[in-house]
Order: C-alpha cells, then structure tokens, then sequence
C-alpha cells in the first residue's frame, strides 16, 4: 500500500492522516492495519493514541513508547487535545448548534455521553432520478466529543434521526441502498478533520477526494 501521510511528528507522537478501509490495529481476519504498516515504514513500534473505525479516515495520533501514548491519551481525556469531526447525514436538525446528550452503552455498561454538533450545510429537498416523488435533505455537520464512548457519533446522530450516510451498522439502510444506486456513494461520510492541541496550534486536513465528491453530487456548500 501507499505509505501513511504523517501530519505531524516530534519526540512522543505522529499524527497521521489514517485512510478509508484501513483499520488502526492487526488482529483475527485483518490483513493490514496502522500500527504494522507505520511501523514498516518507520522501523519503529506504533502505539495508537485512540481508535478510528475503519471505516473512518482521517486525523489519527499515535505514540512512539508506552510512556508517550499514556500521556497523549490523558491529554484527549483532558479535553487539552480536542477532536473534531465532519459527517454527512440524511435529514436536518432543527438546530443549527447545540448537543447530544444521551447516554450510551458502552461495553455492556451504560455511560455518560455528550456531542456537541454544529450544521456546516443543509440540502433540502434533493429529488432523485431513480424516483421522483421522493424528496431527501442532508446535512454537513462539525462534531466535536466530549466523551468518548464506542461509535459515539455514530450512535449520537443515529439516534436523532439524522444517520450518516453509509453507515452499515446504526445508519437507515433503505437510504443507504438508494444513494448507492442514485449517486454512487459506498463509503460511510465520517472523517476526523481537526486537531486542536492546547486551544491553540490546530491540525485540519482537506477533505479526502470520495468526500469531496459526495459534497459535490448531494449539493452540500463546504
């Protein structure tokens, strides 16, 4: 495969700009993942900072000893490290800004879980070729975590009615097979765009190309 973009890097950590489809961690039927195709590139052992799914790309920190990921990991937990994500989602909401505050199981115990959402975008009433009475909105939406539970954003967003679209596992999987068919879009739209360390030396990448596409064929300003 390609090498691995690396954003960022100094003494403790690399940040890397993680693919679609590439899982963060080797394990039963993973034939590639971050911590064994960064440390070939790099000749050193990878430690992840925190997780991405797979089918997530985008911003992803990794360490470069135990000492160093511990740290960087009660510095995402600290909230002295802040993620950012953009999403596209069937739907709008009723606010432009504002918070998902519903809690969430999270290996098998119910916890505490905030999202805080911005609307980037909204597309009202898109009429589709495959059957014209059927009108669809979607939304570009910021989403910053508070807390940090399993598929959080996934779940959140889900949960309000306003499902990213391709997401196989919590998104509408009618739609899902109606946007395949009417625009081609096969690949779940949540990206890790924005880094924020100490509130002030910020990472964000561009838009991956199958992003930057979908914006374009669904009519989303960005």
């Amino acid at each position: 495969m390609d090498k691995l973009q690396i954003l960022f890097e100094n003494d403790e950590i690399r940040i890397i700009n993680k693919p679609y489809g590439l899982a963060v961690q080797g394990g039963k039927d993973v034939k590639s993942s971050v911590d064994t195709e960064l440390a070939i590139q790099t000749g050193e052992k990878i430690y992840p900072v925190h997780r991405l799914d797979k089918e997530t790309s985008g911003i992803l920190v990794t360490a470069k000893n135990s000492k160093a990921a511990t740290k960087w990991t009660n510095l995402i937990s600290s909230k002295q490290v802040k993620k950012q994500y953009h999403a596209i989602c069937f739907g709008k909401l009723k606010n432009q800004s504002g918070k998902f505050d519903l809690s969430l199981i999270d290996k098998g115990i119910e916890k505490k879980a905030i999202t805080f959402y911005k609307v980037l975008s909204v597309a009202e009433n898109i009429v589709l070729k495959e059957n014209s009475s059927q009108k669809l909105s979607f939304s570009l939406i910021e989403l910053t975590l508070e807390t940090g539970r399993m598929h959080q954003i996934r779940k959140h967003l889900a949960q309000n009615k306003i499902p990213i679209i391709a997401d196989d596992k919590y998104g509408d999987f009618k739609l899902n097979k109606l946007i395949k068919k009417e625009f081609n879009i096969k690949k779940m739209m949540l990206l890790s765009k924005i880094l924020t360390i100490n509130s002030k030396d910020k990472i964000e990448i561009p838009y991956p190309e199958y992003f930057e596409k979908a914006l374009e064929k669904l009519t989303l300003d960005h």
